[in-house]
């Protein structure tokens, strides 16, 4: 296998062999932030009166109904302390809403309120916008190309599912 020592691969079982870069994952980190650099200028045209990490505890707390201010610092990697105060200023401008768990009083549920679920629709149209755009400007070859590479990565990069405890307590027995 003289070829797969000079840089190339084994394709997808096909029997091909492919070139690999040579600094793959340098390229695929550039490719990362040109998608983050359009998505951005996306956010930063609808001039939003909301800050990037705003924008994330709403995107965070909508995706998520259940999460409260200390579920919220975890999610961000933050002290609780600071969690809140993100929290703060999301409830000031109308966007958020705390509000007491029906189940357990004590506990204080983060909700988006309606302008905040706009604010997020608009900026993931924008977004798609933006997007679109650019892959109208590749060929549908490329535009192919990049959607199955983009599975691949994302297939490779998803953690296996865990195996159930019955069946690791079988397998140690």
């Amino acid at each position: 296998m003289r070829g797969e020592a000079a840089g190339y691969e084994r394709d997808d079982g096909r029997g091909h062999r492919v070139e690999r870069p040579p600094d793959l994952a340098a390229a695929i980190v550039a490719a990362a932030d040109a998608l983050v650099d359009v998505l951005d200028s996306a956010a930063s045209r609808h001039h939003l009166s909301v800050s990037p990490t705003q924008l994330r505890v709403l995107s965070l707390i909508s995706a998520r109904p259940e999460t409260n201010v200390n579920r919220l610092a975890e999610l961000l990697d933050v002290v609780p302390s600071s969690a809140s105060r993100l929290c703060d200023r999301l409830e000031a401008t109308g966007l958020l809403r705390r509000a007491a768990d029906q189940r357990d009083r004590r506990e204080v549920r983060l909700t988006p309120t309606a302008a905040g679920e706009q604010l997020l629709r608009e900026l993931a149209e924008r977004r798609h916008r933006a997007v679109r755009a650019v892959l109208d400007r590749m060929s549908p070859r490329a535009q192919h190309e990049l959607l199955l590479a983009l599975l691949s990565f994302q297939q490779a990069a998803t953690p296996a599912p865990a195996e159930a405890p019955a069946e690791q307590a079988v397998r140690t027995a």
